[in-house]
């Protein structure tokens, strides 16, 4: 399982960041169309675990096998 992000929600919070375990985020220097930073997962370091999509107040993650 891995994350896939939706950047055009991402509002550049940064909580996933912050709580992933894997250390699996970060945040690009490319805007998204509302004009905020957006991030990206690195799939080879994601394991799917799910705490972005938990954490996130904007819906950016969906978990995919």
């Amino acid at each position: 399982m891995k994350a896939i992000t939706d950047k055009q929600r991402c509002k550049e919070c940064g909580i996933c960041i912050h709580y992933c375990p894997k250390k699996a985020i970060h945040m690009t220097e490319e805007l998204n169309n509302r004009g905020y930073k957006h991030i990206e997962v690195e799939t080879e370091k994601c394991i799917g675990c799910g705490i972005c999509y938990t954490v996130c107040p904007d819906g950016v993650f969906t978990i995919k096998e």
